[in-house]
């Protein structure tokens, strides 16, 4: 059996508040070019970037759907972290006869499903992203107090036959992976699991990490985001992951580039050398290390680089960043507001003094004095 392992899919998220639909929907386009070839896609989690998705999030997953569906192909999802559960499993009981399986709310044990190709039977098995709250009242007689000794205590009490193929769907963190800041984690670790939970099943399609990666071993695989999600993630590759179950113990893992409408790049230099630099609508962070910097140079670079969303100058002086896109804040801010942004951005981010703001507010109560 061939499948897509897909994961963190985040439809309806936007980077630095420019929406990201059309881009989603350019790579999921191609994930249904190569679904033409498979048998199956799977999942892991954080279909939609918010629990209350946009209307928009909606129709194109949807589409996406409706689109595999037409092809004939069987399509299992779980729920991750910022997914609603109970919303994305809605209708679930009557989207199976669509072949479409969406994980149910967690009743303390894997929700499994069986499938047959030449080599036999796969078991498929989904467990939505959990927290050690969400199994105690389940087992009430067992201590369950961290991420791993709940997902632990659900696998043990499920039916798997090892003997036969198993692939399960997590959206949890393993220890050893590498975030990246567009994503939610826990202070101190305390979502850590072990890939030791996972012992015994033939793959293991998770969701949570952005960075496609595998960890401990070759078959237990973060498919990674689709789009990159932040700046921090503009260096990453991202994938599309093919893999081919064959007999018990050959597996294939294929990764297929994804190609972008429009990529997440940083970009630095001087200003005379990006201002003569080819016209990209690529998203943007800008970042200039020139002495002194003309009040025009940001609005002439824009004329070059209309998706620069981030704007930031670093030289021996001072160092700062800020959106473009929070440009129209400082039109509601008061003078002594903008005052301290100012003094910041000429003081290598250091707060002016009380005795400096107090003699502006003096000179600003004698100008108004003047003015009445």
């Amino acid at each position: 059996m061939k499948f897509l392992h897909l994961a963190d899919l985040h439809l309806g998220k936007k980077l630095l508040e420019v929406d990201l639909i059309e881009d989603q929907k350019y790579v999921l386009q191609q994930a249904i070019e190569i679904m033409k070839d498979l048998d199956c896609l799977v999942i892991s989690g954080d279909v939609y970037d918010k629990p209350v998705a946009s209307v928009e999030a909606m129709n194109l997953f949807q589409w996406f759907i409706s689109e595999l569906v037409k092809l004939n192909k069987k399509i299992f999802i779980v729920s991750g972290n910022h997914d609603s559960n109970k919303r994305l499993a809605y209708f679930s009981s009557l989207l199976r006869s669509s072949n479409i399986f969406i994980s149910d709310e967690i009743n303390g044990k894997l929700q499994s499903y069986s499938l047959d190709d030449e080599y036999g039977k796969i078991s498929i098995h989904l467990l939505p992203f959990i927290k050690p709250a969400d199994i105690k009242n389940f087992y009430p007689d067992i201590e369950i107090n961290t991420y791993q000794k709940a997902i632990e205590t659900v696998i043990s009490n499920s039916n798997i036959d090892r003997k036969e193929r198993n692939i399960i769907l997590a959206h949890q963190f393993i220890t050893g992976a590498s975030r990246s800041d567009s994503e939610e984690y826990f202070v101190g670790g305390l979502d850590n699991v072990d890939a030791s939970c996972f012992d015994g099943f033939d793959y293991v399609a998770l969701g949570h990490l952005h960075n496609c990666q595998s960890v401990s071993k070759d078959t237990i695989m973060y498919a990674g985001s689709l789009l990159k999600y932040s700046f921090a993630e503009s260096n990453q590759q991202k994938n599309f992951v093919v893999v081919d179950m064959k007999e018990k113990g050959n597996i294939e893992i294929k990764r297929i580039p994804v190609r972008f409408l429009r990529d997440v790049r940083e970009i630095e230099g001087y200003f005379n050398d990006l201002i003569n630099q080819k016209p990209t609508n690529d998203y943007l962070k800008v970042i200039l290390h020139d002495e002194t910097v003309s009040a025009d140079y940001r609005n002439r670079l824009y004329m070059i680089y209309p998706n620069m969303l981030s704007f930031g100058v670093e030289n021996s002086q001072t160092k700062y960043e800020r959106s473009v896109l929070l440009d129209e804040v400082y039109q509601n801010k008061r003078i002594d507001e903008l005052f301290v942004d100012f003094y910041k951005l000429q003081n290598n981010g250091n707060q002016p003094t009380k005795k400096q703001m107090d003699l502006l507010l003096e000179v600003i109560e004698e100008i108004k004095g003047e003015q009445q």
